[in-house]
């Protein structure tokens, strides 16, 4: 039988899937159908979509700190009747301004996933590495059925349907995820994975930890962006060799060179996202330090390979620098949960999102930009650098981690630098 916390957790998992599934969406409709349904081009299209995405970022803090004063179970409710019942509205737009009102309301609700569900996980279960790690996968599993799913959507049954069927869906979540959470919430509030009380860690003063994680969130978000989206462009352009010699191999499938471009690019990424678990294993066992170390060395070292290199030793080692970059994801979401207090959590983990979600707009315009001064060896070298100023800021900021019962006063430093978070 499947306990309480089990699907507690699983039902934290689903809202992650659901929350990047739902930021997509419009992607895909945009492409497939509105663009020539509304007479209007794909880029004029994406502008409408750009409030929504805005507020996905700019929201989390306030979502944040909301869900600290209020009830992060609570918030969560919200996020799945929310974000459902917006999407159901934008599949009744009418015009492009109706659109884009309903995904800003998508954009919003959404903002209330990573502050809240991030901060219940890494407060519930004392191993929260694992965790963290597997729930990422979810998410990833969101962003990867989003053009599959709503493409079905769109041929089986139009593009509205696209946004309904998905919103019906979450709005039913939301009494299974209340009932089970009053049910953890009468048990006891001591961590989930038995034996002792969850430890603290102390990586040092907190200004230290909070500017480290900060520091990696800018730079990690531009590096995790460019790279994602990049991919398919650097392996257009670096494994048509490769693709030619599969296409032969493979002559009686009948698979022209995009479609095995494209399919190496999704075996890099699927590959690449199972890195969070070893991250989560490495994060429960060793700790963030070595963790985040290991990750950006990676990143440097195959982002300094990397460029001149084509076919088979492109696509080793474009593995490598997204083994490292996906491993990495969890780190901050690890380092968070393991120091801030459970006052402040969902805040903390606000303050992170709307930071890393800025910095994932930046990398749009940097692709642009330096691939078309420098060529992609270019953005490759900046890039490294990057994730060079990560290693060594996380090496000189946090010290090898101390711990202490939770609900002990750390550090009075700590303490002060915590009350200047936004409240």
């Amino acid at each position: 039988m499947i306990t309480r916390d089990t699907q507690y957790f699983l039902l934290l998992n689903v809202g992650h899937f659901l929350d990047h599934y739902f930021m997509l969406i419009f992607a895909t409709v945009a492409a497939l159908v509105l663009s020539a349904g509304w007479g209007m081009s794909y880029a004029e299209l994406l502008l409408y979509g750009a409030p929504g995405f805005a507020a996905f970022a700019l929201c989390s803090l306030p979502m944040g700190i909301l869900a600290d004063k209020w009830g992060r179970d609570r918030m969560m409710v919200v996020f799945f009747v929310g974000i459902g019942l917006a999407s159901i509205l934008t599949g009744f737009a009418q015009t492009p301004l109706q659109l884009g009102a309903g995904l800003l309301l998508v954009g919003i609700f959404g903002a209330i996933y990573h502050p809240v569900g991030l901060a219940i996980v890494t407060a519930r279960w004392k191993k929260a590495g694992m965790r963290l790690a597997v729930n990422g996968i979810w998410g990833n599993l969101g962003v990867a059925c989003a053009a599959l799913v709503t493409g079905l959507m769109i041929d089986l049954a139009g593009w509205r349907a696209a946004f309904f069927a998905p919103g019906i869906v979450s709005i039913l979540f939301a009494l299974p995820y209340l009932r089970v959470s009053q049910s953890i919430q009468s048990q006891t509030t001591s961590p989930a994975d038995g034996g002792a009380p969850k430890k603290q860690a102390n990586y040092g003063p907190r200004w230290r930890v909070l500017l480290c994680v900060y520091m990696t969130a800018v730079l990690g978000s531009i590096v995790f962006q460019s790279t994602t989206v990049a991919l398919p462009e650097i392996f257009e352009e670096r494994l048509v060799g490769l693709a030619d010699q599969l296409a032969a191999t493979l002559k009686s499938l009948q698979m022209e060179t995009a479609a095995i471009i494209g399919f190496l690019a999704f075996l890099v990424f699927a590959i690449a996202s199972l890195a969070q678990l070893v991250t989560g294993y490495m994060l429960d066992h060793f700790g963030a330090r070595p963790t985040l170390m290991l990750v950006t060395g990676v990143q440097v070292a195959a982002l300094l390979i990397m460029p001149g290199l084509t076919d088979l030793a492109a696509f080793a080692v474009a593995l490598g620098i997204m083994l490292g970059v996906f491993g990495q994801v969890p780190v901050n979401d690890f380092l968070i949960g393991s120091t801030a207090s459970d006052k402040s959590r969902s805040r903390a983990f606000g303050a992170r999102y709307m930071v890393s979600f800025l910095a994932f707009s930046a990398a749009l315009p940097l692709i642009a930009v330096v691939q078309g001064t420098w060529g992609f060896d270019g953005l490759f070298h900046i890039l490294m650098a990057c994730a060079a100023i990560i290693l060594v800021g996380s090496r000189l900021l946090l010290s090898k981690p101390s711990y202490d019962d939770a609900g002990d006063v750390v550090q009075a430093q700590n303490s002060e630098v915590e009350a200047r978070l936004p409240r």
